[in-house]
């Protein structure tokens, strides 16, 4: 009998940069059962419409997304980010009476972040990987705050067998990507990621883990720039126990 159709939201920053997230994270949901399936008419979740004020452009972006996710009984995606714009701003977006609020709000119920659909709506407990290394995890501020993930990453990377999880100060600190915040504030952004890797470094940890890439490519190439020891990797590329695919921002 076979699982859950999960529809999986690739995300613009996995399709166009790093597809190896993807890759991880279909692994992830067939080894738990599930039957995935990635719809070609998916596009943009909207949010760096919407964060610039473009309303009309996120609104598309929007319906678009509920129309090609609409037949799932789930929708997954390695970002808590996207995850978050799904589930939570969809559905509060919608004036009363719009036709498109049941809609939203009814896929928005059925939208999780991979690590958190793992952990509490399938009930995965561990994950069969081993990966002798050190690391240390940064809490990304959609996943955390919109969607509550922060045990459920930790929960699974426990599950690895060698791997030593070291807790970084400040990890649900920002690391000044924040999608457009980056562009605008860039020194602002530019002083909280220096804040980030300098206290990623100070664990002493080999890799560097989140959920979302925008942090990670933010804090990656921050690093890189400062001639930081550490890796940076997407979380699922751990519990996918993909660990020859080159670091985020080292050459391929």
């Amino acid at each position: 009998m076979s699982g859950p159709r999960v529809g999986l939201f690739v995300t613009c920053l996995v399709d166009l940069f790093r597809p190896s997230v993807g890759f991880a994270t279909v692994k992830l949901l067939e080894d738990a059962g599930c039957v995935v399936e990635a719809p070609a008419a998916q596009t943009c979740c909207g949010q760096p419409a919407y964060n610039s004020g473009d309303r009309a452009t996120a609104t598309a972006f929007a319906r678009r997304v509920i129309e090609a996710f609409e037949g799932y009984d789930h929708v997954v995606a390695p970002s808590g980010s996207c995850a978050a714009q799904i589930a939570k701003d969809y559905p509060r977006r919608c004036e009363p009476g719009d036709p498109w609020a049941a809609r939203a709000a009814a896929l928005g119920a059925r939208t999780h972040e991979i690590t958190a659909f793992l952990a509490d709506v399938l009930g995965v407990a561990r994950v069969d990987q081993t990966a002798a290394v050190t690391a240390t995890y940064h809490d990304s501020c959609s996943g955390l705050r919109a969607l509550g993930v922060r045990d459920q990453p930790r929960r699974l990377l426990a599950s690895v067998a060698g791997l030593e999880l070291r807790e970084m100060a400040e990890a649900d600190v920002c690391c000044g990507f924040g999608g457009t915040f980056c562009v605008k504030y860039p020194d602002i952004s530019n002083a909280m990621a220096a804040d980030k890797t300098r206290n990623a470094a100070e664990t002493g940890a080999e890799l560097l883990l989140a959920g979302d890439l925008g942090c990670l490519m933010n804090m990656a190439g921050k690093a890189s720039r400062e001639g930081r020891g550490f890796r940076a990797r997407h979380v699922v590329e751990v519990l996918a126990g993909d660990l020859a695919t080159p670091a985020i921002g080292e050459p391929s």
